[in-house]
C-alpha cells in the first residue's frame, strides 16, 4: 500500500499558491484495508475516506469506464492492482495529474510539470471528452490562473469544441453549472471564464439570457471588478450582477430554472431596476426616494448596501451618485414615527408624513 499526494495541492505547491486542501490516492490497497487502519469512509459507488487523524481526503486509485452520456454514468474499478499511473491518466489536464510520494519526489508520467513551467492547461487523455463537467472545470482553471498567464491547449480547445457541439453541455444539471460559475466568481475573473466559454460557443449552454459577449463586454466587466472590494461579504453577488446585468431576463426564472441562489438573483435583479434612475439625468430627491422605496431600504438596508457596492464600480457618474444616495439613506432614515406623531398625524397619515418628511431631508442633502 501507498499514498501519494495528488492534484490540486501539488499544482498549487508548485505554482507557489496557498494549498487549500490535500487529496491523496491510496495505491494497492482495498476498502477493508483502509477500514482496518482506522479510515472513515464516506462514499459508497466511489469509496473515498477521511484519514484518522488529519481528516483529509484519501481516495482508492480506480480506473473508469464511460456508460451512458453526460458526466455520471461511470463504472468504477478500484481494484488493488490498479497503478497510479492507471488513475492518474483519467484526470481532467496534465497541471492534475501530478502525484507527490512521502519522500517530496513527484510522479510526473504525463508531463504536467512542464505545462506548469510552460503555463498550459492541456488535457490528459481523449477520455476528457467522456466528462462535459470538464470544459467548465477548464474555463474555471483559465480564470484561475489567468493572472499567471496560462492558456488552454489549441488540442484541448479543439476537442471541447467537438463535446459543446455534440450537445455534451446539455446532460449536465443546473446545479453543476452553477457550482462551477460560482468558484469562477470567486476566483475574481469570471470575465475569463466567460471568454472561453464564449470561444466555444458554450455561453448558450451556461447563461442562454446572455446573447452578447465579446472582448469590449470583458474588458470593462474585468476593470469593474478590480474596483470592487473582494474582502465585502457582498462581493460575489456584485461581481456576478455586473457580468449579467445587461442580459434581458425577462423569459427567464433563474432560481427555479438555473439553480441560482436568490441572493444571487435578488441582486442582480435589483441593479437592473434601479441602475436607470440612478443614471437618469433627472437626478432630484424623489428620483432617489424611488430607489429606496424599490430596494425597501428601510427594513432591507442589506439590498441598498449591495446596490450601492456593485453600482459604484460601473463608472464614475454612478460612483458619484452612489455616495448621495448613502448619505441621503442616512438622513432620511433618521426619520421616525414619533415625530410625525407628534406633528398630529394618526393612522395611514403617518406614513404620508413620514415619507415627505424623509424627502425634505433628501432635498438638503442634494443642496449641500
Amino acid at each position: 500500500m501507498k499514498v501519494y499526494l495528488v492534484g490540486g495541492a501539488v499544482r498549487d505547491e508548485l505554482l507557489g499558491r496557498p494549498i487549500l486542501e490535500r487529496d491523496y490516492v491510496v495505491v494497492g490497497a482495498t476498502i477493508r484495508d483502509m477500514l482496518k487502519l482506522g479510515y472513515q469512509q464516506v462514499g459508497k459507488d466511489f469509496p473515498v475516506f477521511l484519514h484518522p487523524e488529519s481528516k483529509d481526503e484519501h481516495a482508492l486509485a480506480r480506473t473508469e469506464r464511460k456508460q451512458g452520456q453526460g458526466y455520471t454514468g461511470f463504472i468504477c474499478d478500484f481494484a488493488p492492482t490498479i497503478t497510479l499511473e492507471d488513475d492518474l491518466i483519467r484526470r481532467d489536464l496534465t497541471v492534475n495529474a501530478i502525484a507527490q510520494d512521502d519522500q517530496g519526489n513527484l510522479i510526473d508520467p504525463y508531463h504536467g510539470k512542464a505545462d506548469l513551467d510552460n503555463k498550459i492547461l492541456r488535457h490528459v487523455s481523449d477520455a476528457f471528452s467522456e466528462d462535459p463537467l470538464r470544459i467548465l472545470r477548464v474555463a474555471r482553471f483559465a480564470a484561475r490562473y489567468h493572472y499567471l498567464g496560462f492558456t488552454i491547449a489549441d488540442e484541448t480547445m479543439q476537442l471541447m469544441t467537438a463535446m459543446v457541439q455534440a450537445g455534451e453541455l446539455k446532460t449536465l444539471t443546473r446545479e453543476r453549472v452553477w457550482m462551477e460559475i460560482e468558484k469562477s466568481l470567486k476566483d475574481g475573473a469570471i470575465y475569463i471564464f466567460a471568454n472561453v466559454l464564449a470561444d466555444l460557443n458554450a455561453l448558450p449552454f451556461v447563461t442562454p439570457w446572455q446573447t452578447e459577449w465579446d472582448q469590449e463586454n470583458a474588458k470593462t466587466l474585468a476593470d469593474q471588478l478590480a474596483r470592487l472590494d473582494p474582502s465585502n461579504d457582498t462581493y460575489l453577488r456584485s461581481a456576478f450582477s455586473l457580468w449579467q446585468y445587461r442580459a434581458d431576463l425577462s423569459q427567464y426564472n433563474l432560481e427555479q430554472d438555473h439553480k441560482i441562489p436568490k441572493a444571487y438573483a435578488d441582486s442582480l435583479r435589483d441593479l437592473q431596476a434601479n441602475l436607470p434612475l440612478l443614471q437618469s439625468s433627472e437626478w432630484q430627491a424623489d428620483t432617489i426616494m424611488s430607489i429606496l422605496n424599490q430596494l425597501d431600504a428601510w427594513r432591507r438596508p442589506e439590498r441598498l448596501s449591495v446596490f450601492i457596492s456593485t453600482a459604484r464600480v460601473i463608472d464614475d457618474n454612478c460612483a458619484a451618485k452612489t455616495v448621495e444616495l448613502n448619505k441621503a439613506y442616512k438622513a432620511a432614515s433618521h426619520v421616525k414615527a414619533q415625530e410625525v406623531i407628534a406633528l398630529g398625524a394618526k393612522g395611514p397619515e403617518i406614513k404620508v408624513e413620514m415619507d415627505k418628511l424623509k424627502l425634505k431631508r433628501i432635498e438638503a442633502i442634494l443642496t449641500l
